[in-house]
């Protein structure tokens, strides 16, 4: 029997030098971006299951990893794919005007 449908997406964006408070605080905006993206377009009981993983890659640099997978039933007629991009892409713009804040909060600083 057919499962519904369910996606998955990751993406990679690089972030400057942030502290431990600041990487938190993108990391919440992108998980609850994401969240409210996929429940405006889907009632809470169409949503079979939602995760959002966030990994913080520290490497040459520091790289915020989002994943997403939703499933939902096989009744529910939506295009999960495109869900979970639209959502992914909301999150990216969330967190590139949070990142301009904290830029320019240290411009005003200096």
């Amino acid at each position: 029997m057919d499962e519904g449908a369910s996606g998955r997406r990751v993406i990679h964006i690089g972030l400057p030098e942030l502290s431990e408070e600041q990487l938190i605080e993108v990391g919440e905006i992108a998980q609850e971006t994401i969240i409210k993206h996929v429940f405006d377009a889907l009632n809470r009981s169409d949503v079979k299951d939602i995760e959002v993983t966030l990994r913080i890659n520290r490497g040459e640099i520091l790289d915020l990893e989002i994943e997403v997978y939703l499933e939902v039933p096989v009744f529910v007629k939506v295009d999960v794919e495109k869900l979970i991009d639209e959502a992914v892409e909301k999150a990216y713009d969330a967190i590139e005007r949070k990142l301009r804040e904290i830029a320019n909060e240290g411009k005003a600083q200096a």
